[in-house]
């Protein structure tokens, strides 16, 4: 009995303040400061506001679905604990190895795109030299203590939050006429830019479904709060907090971000068609700054896009770790990824981690950017089936909670518009996981090359649960054997005890 009260323990040590950085840090990366340009080259203006908008709503959805299920389970590795004790033990083990493979290969991305910009300063240097020192530079901030990995992180997404805020200042003050530029004839363009040509809308459809899946990868990492419960102080008072934070943060810096480019760069702009993982000049970022006549605005975007790069792996590595470490728990991985160490760090589901994120050394051997577009788009489908396993999940859980006849009055947080926003958050994942790539199929020959690229998330995923549940013999869970006594007094508990702290603090 003292060996187990003994045994290390995942440490709450992250504040509300950690848990939104985290999750801003995670969101804000090369989607919005890199491939940001690529949406509105590729859909207009207009096209790239409406996907931001649309995929941001649906973001919201899954936000305030997680933020239910994560306040009153707070759990690490929540969506594999999630999908198995709300849908199917199968389920759960295909998301929670679709999850570490997602933020596996994610941070294999940063570290291709790092190599990538620090070729501006340092074009000699090979790649590779790059790619493992910040490698090693995310395994160090991981390898002591979470409470480490929250700092460190709280502060790069300062910087990026700071870069964000001035760009907008400085974008408007252009478009008002308040601040010049070199070249007199764009002073103060109003909308002219943004409907000349074909736009605000270009490519219709088609073009608006391409970029969709581009705009999702940019808000891919706000689910981070959710894998990060475990380690929180206070689940049931910081989670909701953070949920209610985060998105209204994340979206005003999308959406302005990309009204302002829309506004200041055409469309059709030869510096913005040009292969933005190629040169950080191409970051419209960077062309606005310049634009404003900031002559420094190529060397500061190119210090604050390798640190949004390197956050972005940072959250990568850290929800990756945790992911292998809940199945590990829970009898789906190894055994050996679920050891911690005193400090309450799961050491070997590092090391797993940072060897699949070897990946990005492919980059030395073969066409760089080919390698990075196909790990790019491996980590958007596998990020999209991960939020509909949070929607499938949130409308089962509240289902199964109200059929055992328990009080939503008792949730420490509700997700409001039941049951739309989930089905919403679903319908709209499908229609772009399985249009991404549609024109594919509607050419005369059949693109495998693209096909594969695109889809080979989806099959594989359902492979793990297929053959999970083959094996294993589970089953969907019947609503009314859902397990939620545990959680729900507990919940119950906290709650109590909170309204107590509260009550004491009041009388004194």
């Amino acid at each position: 009995m003292d060996k187990k009260q003994d045994a290390p323990e995942l440490r709450r040590s992250l504040q509300a303040r950690h848990l939104s950085m985290i999750a801003i840090g995670g969101s804000i990366g090369t989607g919005l400061f890199l491939a940001s340009g690529a949406t509105v080259a590729g859909a207009g203006a207009g096209g790239a506001l409406l996907a931001y908008a649309l995929v941001g709503l649906m973001v919201y959805f899954l936000m305030t679905s997680l933020g239910e299920m994560a306040a009153f389970m707070p759990v690490s590795g929540s969506f594999q604990v999630y999908g198995s004790r709300f849908v199917d033990p199968a389920f759960g083990f295909a998301q929670g190895w679709n999850y570490w493979y997602n933020w596996a290969v994610t941070i294999a991305v940063e570290l291709a795109a790092a190599a990538i910009i620090m070729h501006y300063w340092y074009p000699a240097v090979p790649g590779v030299v790059w790619s493992a020192g910040f490698l090693a530079l995310i395994f160090a901030l991981n390898y002591f203590s979470v409470k480490g990995f929250g700092e460190a992180e709280f502060w790069c997404s300062m910087l990026k939050v700071a870069t964000i805020i001035a760009f907008i200042i400085v974008g408007f003050l252009m478009i008002f006429g308040i601040m010049t530029e070199p070249q007199p004839q764009r002073i103060a363009p109003g909308l002219s830019v943004m409907t000349q040509g074909q736009g605000p809308f270009v490519g219709g459809l088609a073009a608006f479904v391409g970029v969709a899946m581009v705009v999702g990868f940019s808000f891919q990492g706000t689910e981070l709060i959710g894998v990060a419960a475990g380690e929180s102080a206070n689940p049931g008072r910081t989670i909701p907090r953070a949920v209610r934070q985060i998105f209204w943060r994340i979206l005003m810096f999308y959406m302005l971000s990309i009204l302002i480019i829309g506004l200041i760069l055409p469309y059709n702009d030869p510096l913005l068609l040009k292969n933005e993982m190629k040169d950080v000049g191409a970051s419209p970022f960077t062309l606005v700054f310049n634009r404003a006549g900031l002559a420094f605005a190529a060397s500061l975007m190119n210090a604050v896009i390798l640190s949004a790069i390197l956050s972005a792996g940072n959250s990568g590595m850290y929800a990756s770790t945790r992911m292998l470490y809940a199945m590990a728990k829970n009898g789906m991985a190894p055994v050996r990824f679920g050891k911690l160490t005193a400090d309450g760090v799961p050491r070997n589901a590092l090391y797993a981690t940072t060897l699949v994120a070897c990946l990005c050394f492919l980059t030395s051997l073969f066409d760089s950017n080919a390698v990075y577009m196909w790990l790019l788009n491996s980590s958007g489908m596998t990020g999209f089936i991960a939020w509909l396993g949070v929607a499938i999940s949130h409308y089962r859980f509240r289902r199964a909670y109200v059929k055992q006849g328990y009080d939503l009055a008792d949730l420490p947080y509700q997700a409001k518009w039941f049951p739309l926003g989930p089905l919403f958050a679903f319908a709209l994942c499908m229609l772009i996981m399985l249009g991404q790539n549609y024109t594919a199929f509607t050419a005369a020959k059949v693109d495998w090359n693209g096909v594969i690229a695109t889809y080979l998330g989806i099959p594989l995923f359902l492979a793990l649960w297929w053959g999970y549940r083959i094996k294993h013999k589970t089953r969907v869970v019947p609503l009314a054997e859902v397990d939620l006594a545990d959680a729900h007094r507990k919940a119950v508990e906290l709650r109590e005890e909170s309204r107590g702290g509260r009550l004491a603090a009041a009388k004194a």
